[in-house]
C-alpha cells in the first residue's frame, strides 16, 4: 500500500516540544516535496513548513524560529521539531508529499499523499 502516517502529537504545556513524524510506505519519499500543515477547529488549514527533496526549507511567519523540518531519507520520514509550542499552536497537524509541490504566494501545492493526521495540543 502507499501512504503517509503522521505520529508524534499529544498533549504537552506552553513553552514544551514535540517532534512529530511523517513516514512514508510504498514509495520513496526522498523524491517527494514534503509539507506539514495544521488545522485547528473553526480555522483554515494553514501550511506551516516544507522541504524539498535537495533539502531547501521553508516556514511560516507563524513558526519559523520555533519549528524546524528535517529528513532522514534512510528511515523514508521527514520530522517536524517544534520547541517553545503556544496555545495556539493546538492542531491536528497534517503531512503531505508531492513530486512537484511548492509554494506560490500564500498557496500551498500538495496533491499526490496526506497522512491522516496527528493531534497536538498545548495547554497549561
Amino acid at each position: 500500500q502507499v501512504q503517509l502516517v503522521e505520529s508524534g502529537g499529544g498533549l504537552v504545556q506552553p513553552g514544551g516540544s514535540l517532534r512529530l513524524s511523517c513516514t512514508a510506505s510504498g514509495f520513496t519519499l526522498d523524491d517527494y516535496n514534503v509539507g506539514w500543515f495544521r488545522q485547528a477547529p473553526g480555522k483554515e488549514r494553514e501550511g506551516i513548513s516544507y522541504i524539498a527533496s535537495h533539502r531547501s526549507t521553508y516556514y511560516a511567519d507563524s513558526v519559523k524560529g520555533r519549528f524546524t523540518i528535517s529528513r532522514d531519507n534512510a528511515k523514508n520520514t521527514v520530522y517536524l521539531q517544534m520547541n517553545s509550542l503556544k496555545p495556539e499552536d493546538t492542531a491536528v497537524y497534517y503531512c503531505a508529499a508531492d513530486l512537484q509541490g511548492y509554494i506560490e504566494g500564500r498557496n500551498w501545492y500538495f496533491h499526490d499523499y496526506w497522512g491522516q493526521g496527528t493531534q497536538v495540543t498545548v495547554s497549561s
